[in-house]
């Protein structure tokens, strides 16, 4: 086997090994523990209707002991559903609930399955930004090993779709930048990664609408990406190109990028309320009805094929309107939340999310003291080693990318600060750190890119040996502090002075 063939399949065997890896501790025990936990009361019975009836309804009182005990006999009302967020993660999770059942496995698997995704293609675009195999891994390995990372795997809520829509997206900018920049003497018409890009951060906005601030902050970065290599390599080779000028240059290249990444993004995005759109009289009739923003097609339908579609649309517009008052109205400002917290604390881990707790369970049951007491938790916290050199890492990248002006620094900054940023402006209601979750695969590209500078830098055997030895604490302090929380990340059955030693901080409590 060739030297370039050797590493083209130890490109995919390396991070396809640390996928499986992935895999495997995500479906560990994962129907553990057996109830819905925090947010799962509303994702996977929203999926499940989605799965019965096409579109979401209401679930009666006692829906979730029913779903629990096996009884989905009578599950829901009939009248459709005032829902949070769009459908595109909700079927995610109800293919899973088709394949393994209404249980908390099947309502899981799907997560699970997507958050070893995430590892792969983490790993695979840091091996192309990095050039190294061994880098990419090494990014795996952290997400991998990362305990926010495995609990939103392990449980049916949205963010660990988004986190992987959104990487995806970045991976598919990256290789359409690699591309372009192959090929700077002439402007290809067709280009399928951008379009593959517009096809996942529509999944990443229907599954959440904070999609589209990744997909605004990448759109403008693939732009600049492509100008500035353009004109660079019109400047070297002595081409016409900078007589176009900056602004015939922009247009140039944003307008088809444009139509290629946002233009497909809102044609998926649209496809993912297909079930609203079938059902959109059933929304009028019980949401319109008595407010006048709605129109008079609520009570008196347009006529014909095309009349009904209109109306189906006008429906999708003020149940949107509905729902960003919701987001950002008057409903939730004010409300709190014993685990809500603000984004300023987020990346370095000030304030995790218990999901479920079990306390007070006989001493007997995991051998602990007869005058102490045994616990079950999953608790939504970080892995240390990880967040906390991440959070470092992202301000050396900051500073790196002034200094060097390497369009590769754009990924971890913008990635950074299109997850994290925006939530600042939502302070006055509950939000909660796990929402991070998004923004931690771009701290760990951070932390691998200083990597890489790292061991090209590296002249001697000496610093080759200093670089080795960063790299391998960090990862022997991942695996540690995997092994020491993993109990509370997994719901295992430990003692109350053994979930109190991994309560470092009282905010953690």
């Amino acid at each position: 086997m060739r030297g370039w063939e050797r590493e083209r399949v130890v490109g995919w065997v390396g991070p396809l090994s640390v996928a499986v890896l992935a895999l495997v501790l995500r479906l560990w025990h994962l129907g553990r523990p057996n109830l819905l936990v925090f947010d799962e009361t509303y994702y996977a019975k929203d999926a499940y209707s989605l799965l019965q009836h096409g579109y979401v309804q209401d679930f009666v009182e006692d829906a979730n002991d029913k779903i629990v005990a096996g009884d989905l006999a009578d599950l829901m009302t009939g009248q459709p559903a005032y829902i949070a967020h769009p459908d595109g993660g909700k079927w995610l999770i109800a293919l899973g609930e088709q394949l393994f059942g209404m249980d908390s496995f099947g309502w899981r698997v799907s997560a699970a399955v997507v958050g070893a995704l995430t590892v792969l293609v983490l790993a695979r675009l840091v091996r192309r930004l990095t050039g190294s195999t061994w880098v990419g891994c090494l990014a795996g390995l952290l997400l991998c090993l990362d305990g926010m990372h495995l609990v939103m795997s392990r449980t049916a809520l949205l963010d660990v779709f988004l986190a992987f829509w959104v990487v995806a997206a970045v991976a598919c900018l990256v290789a359409d930048r690699d591309a372009v920049r192959a090929r700077l003497d002439r402007h290809r018409p067709w280009r399928p990664w951008q379009l593959a890009a517009g096809l996942c951060f529509g999944m990443a906005t229907a599954t959440k609408w904070s999609g589209l601030y990744a997909l605004a902050a990448f759109g403008l970065v693939v732009v600049a990406w492509e100008v500035l290599a353009r004109r660079s390599h019109a400047r070297e080779t002595g081409s016409s190109g900078p007589r176009f000028g900056w602004v015939r240059t922009t247009l140039v290249t944003g307008l088809p990028a444009f139509v290629t990444i946002v233009g497909v993004t809102l044609v998926v995005y649209l496809v993912s309320w297909t079930g609203f759109l079938l059902h959109h009289e059933l929304y009028a009739e019980r949401y319109g009805l008595g407010d006048p923003s709605w129109g008079a097609y609520v009570t008196s339908p347009s006529p014909g094929t095309l009349g009904g579609i209109t109306d189906a649309f006008r429906s999708l517009w003020h149940f949107h309107a509905m729902l960003f008052d919701f987001h950002t109205g008057d409903y939730l400002a004010g409300k709190t939340h014993p685990y809500a917290s603000n984004p300023l604390g987020w990346l370095v881990l000030e304030r995790p999310v218990a999901f479920d707790a079990q306390n007070d369970l006989p001493a007997a049951t995991c051998g602990a003291p007869a005058d102490s007491s045994c616990m079950r938790v999953v608790t939504a916290l970080g892995n240390p080693a990880v967040w906390w050199t991440g959070s470092l890492a992202v301000i050396a990248s900051v500073v790196a990318w002034f200094r060097t002006r390497d369009g590769r620094w754009a990924v971890p900054v913008v990635g950074v600060a299109a997850g994290w940023l925006p939530w600042f402006l939502s302070t006055d209601r509950p939000i909660f750190s796990f929402y991070a979750v998004v923004v931690l695969p771009f701290m760990i590209i951070a932390i691998c890119l200083l990597v890489d500078e790292a061991r090209r830098a590296a002249a001697t055997a000496r610093q080759r040996y200093a670089v080795g030895l960063v790299v391998g604490l960090l990862v022997v302090a991942t695996v540690a502090l995997f092994w020491f929380f993993h109990p509370i990340w997994t719901d295992a059955l430990i003692s109350y002075d053994a979930w109190y030693r991994r309560m470092w901080f009282s905010r953690w409590i």
